[in-house]
């Protein structure tokens, strides 16, 4: 069994930048991944702890939009792309996996902590 992973602050995640994988990275254990998510407002695991999301209530369609159009944006920076939702006409939630190793890696972590910084507080 492998050391934990320290927790790393949402200031310390955004900070870095997401680094290409196209697999071999060892993914979080779900004991790592709540460790981590718990500094991270608003996020929470899903799928078994191998995905974690985040839900928004905007205050009409056009700010609906217009935040997955700035989260859209960075993604193509950080080439780290999540799962965008747009429910009734002002719900959005956000879905973060490494797609490549089936689970999470620092990069969903960092994208989450990078994607706090330019959305509304949930």
């Amino acid at each position: 069994m492998s050391d934990p992973l320290p927790p790393q602050s949402a200031a310390h995640l955004a900070a870095k930048k997401c680094v290409p994988c196209e697999g071999g990275v060892a993914r979080y254990s779900v004991a790592d991944a709540e460790a981590q998510v718990a500094g991270l407002a608003g996020w929470r695991l899903t799928h078994d702890g191998t995905r974690i999301r985040r839900d928004w209530t905007l205050a009409d369609f056009r700010a609906a939009i217009k935040m997955l159009n700035n989260v859209a944006a960075l993604a193509e920076r950080e080439q780290h792309h999540p799962d965008l939702h747009l429910e009734g006409y002002r719900r959005v939630w956000i879905e973060i996996h490494t797609h490549a190793i089936g689970g999470l890696s620092e990069n969903d972590f960092v994208l989450a902590a990078k994607i706090d910084a330019i959305t509304p507080p949930a």
